[in-house]
């Protein structure tokens, strides 16, 4: 089974053409300026990387492009548009609707558009990827896959907020949290290095990229995760930041003459790390920067690396106890030292982190051999997961379309594969 997996952005479309019997990106590629003007980057396995200036008026524009660059001579991997089995979405949110990964159908499509309100940059453009589908592919078999829906898992003493309940019940104003996707990912494959099942394990993933999350997975669940209502909450982030007291935000408005627009607008791209530094939202650039003793850099990186250490030990304490800390993402994979920071002085804990094994930018474990809690780096692979729950949810309706089938024409049926199975699936 051939997967295309899509994930649509406002003015992009970010794509990876799996082989789910290999598991390998057959080709993988970005459309960018979409309804601008159009350039698209491709990479086909075998091939040369393709970029070229390519007009895209709309995502179905896109869509058609990348379909003739996947069958195309020189660029493709397929023969024709009928070896794409299906295609898997990524959404951002699907609110109180959705606990799982679907296939997408006129409810589906209605439900992620009464969730437009609480991801106004996210979920539109996700809408329109699925509709650029749906208008260039015809009848493929389409799935989408929610960031949020893992964390549907959380109690509701974890994601209520102490407001008045109306406001939850009117609005569904309530902690949702994201990268779940990520994070489905990340805890399976740490649970398989640990050689444990993941229900047996008490894990906090820290999901750190320049946006960063971190997310107590306890027996296999989500159990409280730092982003909320919205990505903005939790951590420090790159340009976000993070918790701070509301009451700040009427101050900064009275005294500067800004509107609740702009002050958003300073707290989701103004702040975080870029804020405190004044240098960069680029964690490369502030450490290079704090060894040339910039002080905001350096209380940037250590703000950061403490309420990333606060979170972990308060996650901890709700799960009463942790086996494994999991470092994850852009920042978590590749930057050892904030690994490094967050890190030290754990072994009150029970986790002592060994600094010679965290020189790592791979899946590593860089905790000490007698350490009784692990510390873990494990590579995300968000696309992954989406082709996975798409190869399920499609094979699955393949099996009962096909099983429904022969019921109706009075054939005998298997009790187990209901005689649908065959090698090319």
């Amino acid at each position: 089974m051939n997967i295309l997996v899509i994930n649509a952005g406002s003015s992009s479309l970010k794509y990876q053409l799996f082989n789910m019997q290999t598991r390998e990106v057959l080709a993988k590629g970005l459309c960018e300026r979409i309804g601008i003007d159009g350039r698209i980057k491709h990479t086909a396995s075998g091939r040369e990387e393709y970029i070229k200036d390519i007009l895209m008026a709309d995502h179905a524009s896109a869509i058609r492009v990348v379909t003739e660059l996947l069958i195309g001579r020189e660029t493709g991997v397929l023969n024709s548009m009928q070896e794409i089995n299906a295609v898997g979405h990524r959404v951002v949110h699907g609110g109180e609707f959705f606990s799982h990964s679907v296939f997408i159908d006129e409810t589906v499509l209605k439900a992620i558009e009464q969730c437009v309100p609480l991801a106004p940059l996210h979920n539109p453009p996700n809408l329109v990827g699925i509709k650029a589908c749906q208008a260039v592919m015809g009848d493929i078999p389409q799935v989408a896959v929610f960031d949020t829906a893992v964390h549907q898992s959380i109690p509701k003493k974890a994601y209520l907020y102490a407001l008045p309940y109306e406001y939850y019940e009117k609005y569904k104003i309530r902690r949702y949290g994201f990268h779940g996707t990520s994070v489905r990912f990340v805890s399976q494959r740490a649970a398989e290095l640990l050689g444990k099942p993941l229900d047996s394990l008490k894990l906090i993933v820290c999901h750190m990229g320049n946006g960063t999350s971190v997310t107590a997975m306890n027996m296999g669940q989500s159990f409280d995760t730092s982003m909320g209502f919205t990505p903005l909450e939790g951590v420090p982030m790159g340009t976000r930041s993070g918790n701070i007291d509301p009451t700040i935000l009427e101050f900064v408005m009275q005294h500067e003459g800004i509107s609740i627009s702009d002050m958003l607008s300073v707290l989701n791209k103004k702040s975080g790390v870029l804020g405190i530094s004044g240098v960069s939202s680029d964690f490369r650039d502030l450490h290079d920067a704090a060894e040339q003793g910039n002080e905001r850099a350096r209380a940037a990186l250590e703000v950061f690396a403490h309420s990333v250490r606060k979170t972990i030990g308060g996650y901890a304490a709700i799960m009463g106890g942790c086996d494994a800390i999991v470092f994850t993402a852009g920042i978590g994979e590749n930057n050892c030292e904030m690994r490094e920071w967050i890190c030290r002085d754990l072994g009150f804990m029970g986790f002592d982190f060994d600094p010679s094994k965290n020189n790592v930018r791979c899946e590593a474990f860089i905790s000490a051999k007698f350490s009784r809690g692990k510390l873990m780096v494990v590579p995300t692979n968000e696309e992954l997961v989406i082709a996975r729950d798409t190869e399920v949810i499609v094979t699955a309706r393949i099996k009962d379309a096909f099983s429904e089938r022969r019921q109706l024409d009075g054939q005998p049926i298997h009790p187990i594969t209901g005689g649908l199975f065959r090698d090319d699936l």
